[in-house]
């Protein structure tokens, strides 16, 4: 089968830097829907289209292509207050990106702490990066019902309810 709009596209994927250092590995094999689900970058989706099991590539992904360039506006100084005693840098908290009373969350990163402030970062580590990322096709399928109604792949390797 090829893989195009609505099929269920499992791989294994290694992600690197321009110099070839491994930034993520796949540990098990991933599925995602294919066809403009947001499941996989969309550069790799182009360069998937069509293929079948076995094809391996490797994509370059510019900043505005994988994790967004760097946004300094992402980056806040928190009273120490608000943050648990235990708190570390590299914690993860969820909050509001800006003070506008809208809805959007942001995951931010503890970059530093003081006696007094903690500093967060909005923008996901690998921002303002080029990167290359590397697969190989091992599975190609038809999406089921339910999966094209959740817009996400169900069971191994996919979503789970």
């Amino acid at each position: 089968m090829q893989i195009g709009k609505n099929a269920v596209v499992t791989l294994n994927y290694r992600l690197s830097d321009t110099e070839g250092k491994v930034l993520e590995e796949s540990e098990q094999s991933v599925s995602y829907l294919h066809g403009g689900y947001d499941g996989i970058f969309p550069g790799v989706e182009v360069a998937l289209e069509g293929k079948e099991k076995g094809y391996e590539c490797k994509v370059r992904l510019e900043p505005e292509d994988a994790f967004g360039e760097y946004d300094p506006t992402l980056m806040r100084v928190e009273p120490r207050n608000l943050f648990p005693d235990n708190v570390a840098v590299g914690m993860q908290f969820e909050g509001q990106a800006d003070d506008d009373g809208d809805d959007e969350f942001t995951l931010y990163t503890v970059t530093e702490i003081t006696d007094d402030t903690i500093i967060v970062d909005g923008n996901h580590p690998l921002a303002d990066r080029t990167l290359d990322f590397h697969c190989t096709v091992l599975d190609v399928r038809s999406a089921t019902t339910e999966e094209l109604t959740h817009g996400h792949v169900h069971g191994e390797g996919g979503h789970h309810h």
